[in-house]
């Protein structure tokens, strides 16, 4: 064996997860169930449907992972795996989503009013509580781009191949979505400091 055990890439263990080898999916599942958990939440806005989410989004890659071909980044892959479970997920609930209070990376990076209640958890809380509920106001279609890029800080190439959409598209959602949230949230000003999309139509 060339490669170590603690060094195997996501993209051999797709290829032996594709082969029958329980123990590789097992493995990709315990390295990137966080991340797809957190994707699902700040899509579908509730505990209980992200966790439906998540599973349906590894219960998909499960059975289709012998179309993992290697063409993109496994996590690329599985990140559009996880977009479309929440999309499913949407599309069958008929009740708007509760607010749900989980204190770790809920808001924007560029959320002006993040920065400013950082000193002041219980502030910060009812922040990040706010931006949940108000992401839920923003179209799924444009909220998916915002979760991608602004909430998990995946760059803009990326979110597109994700999304299969044209980077021009992607920077003009980003754009909208940012100034839909700021409109839900009563802060025009989300998203006026950052440059990308700002052109956009």
């Amino acid at each position: 064996m060339t490669e170590a055990a603690g060094a195997t890439s996501d993209e051999s263990l797709a290829r032996r997860s594709a082969e029958g080898d329980q123990q590789a999916f097992s493995e990709l599942v315990r390295r990137h169930e966080s991340r797809v958990y957190g994707i699902a939440l700040r899509m579908t806005g509730r505990e209980e449907d992200a966790r439906d989410a998540a599973q349906d989004a590894f219960l998909t890659a499960y059975r289709k992972i012998g179309s993992f071909r290697g063409e993109s980044a496994f996590t690329t892959w599985l990140h559009r795996v996880t977009v479309n479970a929440s999309y499913d997920l949407l599309r069958k609930r008929s009740r708007a989503p509760d607010p749900v209070a989980e204190p770790q990376e809920l808001t924007g990076r560029r959320t002006p009013a993040a920065t400013a209640e950082a000193t002041d958890p219980a502030g910060r809380v009812a922040e990040e509580l706010d931006v949940r509920e108000a992401l839920t106001l923003v179209s799924a279609d444009y909220r998916a781009v915002l979760v991608l890029h602004d909430m998990q800080d995946l760059p803009l190439e990326e979110v597109a191949a994700i999304l299969d959409l044209p980077i021009g598209t992607v920077k003009s959602r980003c754009h909208r979505a940012r100034v839909a949230l700021g409109e839900a949230l009563g802060e025009r000003t989300v998203g006026s400091g950052a440059s990308e999309g700002t052109t956009e139509p």
